[in-house]
């Protein structure tokens, strides 16, 4: 089995236990308000604006032995950076306070998994940020590929307020192909369990961070 194989197979539970929050499958299916749209928004606000530095922080800490790995971060930094913006102009053209957003407070669940990040990749192993990368960049597939334009219909709202999950969607399958190529080269060992290890924890944070934006479970598309 392929190391990235192996990483699907062994965060089946934490990924499952995403996919089950109520704020997920109504966002698959459209079925979330537009005070819930902002609401994932603003979080994903706070939690994308550190995408860059904690590349850079992992990139910090990686030594020469993991060379290919500092330069696949150079990659995913400049194709990164400048996202958070994306979304404050979504926030703008679906009727909400973008500079109120910028200026505001993750909520606990967002901030908790943030610092954990940060932690994990400045003091256990930065190689586990590759972890996240998993997690989040999958996560947004799935939101881009079958969330976006569900969302989009059933609010009424103009393609214009979905360029950062939209864009998501053929970029993230893009980058989990890099992404698996990139993993399928980790041997070593440590390196290995600190990708599972932090995927797993991320999985878990970012269903907790989803599970706390406000959201009423509607019985159809508005």
């Amino acid at each position: 089995m392929s190391f990235f194989n192996r990483l699907v197979a062994e965060t089946t539970d934490a990924r499952n236990q995403l996919y089950s929050v109520p704020q997920i499958q109504d966002g698959l299916a459209g079925r979330i308000s537009l005070s819930t749209y902002i609401a994932y928004l603003t979080e994903a606000y706070h939690h994308v604006k550190h995408t860059v530095p904690l590349m850079q922080a992992a990139k910090a800490h990686l030594d020469d032995r993991h060379a290919r790995y500092r330069d696949a971060l150079d990659e995913y930094i400049a194709e990164e950076t400048g996202h958070e913006e994306w979304i404050l102009n979504d926030i703008r053209r679906s009727g909400g306070d973008a500079e109120a957003v910028r200026s505001g407070q993750p909520r606990p669940e967002t901030e908790l998994m943030v610092a954990y990040a940060y932690d994990y990749v400045t003091r256990i192993n930065p190689m586990g940020f590759f972890g996240m990368v998993f997690v989040l960049e999958g996560t947004s597939t799935q939101l881009a590929t079958h969330g976006a334009k569900a969302v989009q219909t059933s609010l009424g709202l103009p393609e214009a307020a979905f360029t950062y999950l939209s864009s998501h969607g053929s970029l993230d399958q893009e980058h989990i192909l890099f992404l698996k190529d990139l993993v399928d080269g980790v041997e070593d060992e440590a390196d290995q369990a600190a990708i599972i290890h932090m995927a797993n924890r991320i999985f878990v944070l970012f269903a907790d961070m989803f599970a706390a934006i406000p959201h009423q479970r509607l019985a159809h598309a508005v």
